[in-house]
């Protein structure tokens, strides 16, 4: 388990459009292994590890790398900077939070505000806070202040370093999908170190929280004969949680795999037979008609792909503290490469 590089990931602000930062840190951590690294204009990232039989069989890992944020629209006549959500947010979380500004000339540090609770009427303080009532104070006077620091443009993020609950549990922001990038250098890395007889290309792929538009560009740039798509899932050990829905998932209890309409059936009983095999904890969960990942654009992409789909248990998804397991992350890599090492240029997918 690499936890520097993990944690350097996970810290690196990197919104859907602007992932540039952590996908650097990814690329430049492949460099190790890698047999070629490539990127291309969407901003995803490729890390090959030939094979053994000298074929054109190729199979891709990928998660996608970028995270929830926010871009300012707005900045008024007195300093204060208004923003719109990038990606999914439930509202109410935003409220109060610091928050960092990937400004042109460095990092700029501010906080979100809205009117204090003692100023609001009765039946204003039942209605939910929206963006649009909130702003992001860095301490400016004037426009003029503002703007010598902060851009319209400009992506944030929440600010905030990784915390360990435990040797194994950590809570941040970003969980949602730098996990899954992670889980996708650390298979194509265990492959690099012992060769699949079929090349292997490790991807950190771009604006899957806009739309999964990165998997669809990866989908036609490589052409791969099989996609393992990795990201987080709901995990449903917390209370409250809907277990007739999404399953029994808890975090820490092993990568989950995805089976349904966006999941090719002998891609994912290969990855079950693998899990079995070493003796390792995997729960399906079940999608009927997408699965919110990358794996729906993939499998629907045209470009003849064969998917499969792990998960990372999560809890408190698309908040300041998501919270996973270490050693989940570590179990999905193993699973990952051990079922690529099952496959052969001769390998048939078709259901």
């Amino acid at each position: 388990m690499d936890k520097a590089f993990l944690r350097n990931l996970i810290t690196a602000p990197g919104p859907s459009g602007y992932e540039q930062a952590p996908s650097r840190i990814w690329r430049e951590a492949a460099k190790a292994w890698a047999d070629s690294l490539d990127w291309d204009n969407l901003g995803n990232s490729y890390a090959l590890v030939m094979g053994t039989s000298g074929s054109d069989y190729t199979v891709v890992i990928e998660g996608h790398i970028d995270e929830i944020g926010f871009i300012v629209t707005h900045i008024d006549d007195n300093g204060f900077i208004w923003f719109d959500k990038i990606g999914g947010w439930d509202d109410q979380v935003v409220v109060g939070q610091r928050i960092v500004i990937r400004g042109s000339e460095g990092d700029v540090t501010g906080v979100i505000g809205k009117k204090a609770a003692h100023l609001l009427t009765p039946a204003d303080r039942e209605k939910p806070t929206k963006i649009s009532e909130m702003w992001i104070d860095i301490g400016a006077k004037t426009k003029d202040e503002a703007r010598a620091r902060v851009s319209i443009g400009d992506p944030a993020v929440i600010a905030g370093d990784p915390i360990e609950l435990t040797d194994d549990l950590w809570a941040s922001r970003s969980m949602d999908n730098r996990t899954g990038a992670y889980v996708a250098y650390r298979a194509t890395q265990m492959l690099a170190e012992d060769r699949p007889a079929v090349n292997v290309i490790g991807v950190a792929a771009t604006q899957e929280e806009i739309g999964l538009v990165g998997a669809t560009t990866l989908s036609w740039h490589v052409k791969p004969q099989v996609a393992i798509a990795l990201d987080v899932t709901h995990a449903t050990d917390y209370p409250g949680a809907d277990k007739k829905s999404d399953g029994e998932i808890a975090v820490g209890g092993g990568p989950v795999l995805g089976r349904g309409s966006s999941v090719t059936p002998t891609v994912f009983e290969g990855l079950r037979d693998t899990a079995k095999r070493l003796e390792m904890h995997a729960p399906v969960q079940a999608s009927g008609l997408r699965t919110g990942t990358d794996a729906d654009n993939i499998i629907r992409s045209g470009a003849n792909i064969a998917v499969g789909l792990v998960s990372i248990p999560n809890r408190y998804m698309h908040s300041p503290s998501e919270v996973i397991s270490l050693t989940d992350l570590e179990n999905a890599a193993k699973l990952i490469a051990e079922f690529v090492r099952t496959i052969t240029p001769e390998s048939d997918f078709r259901p």
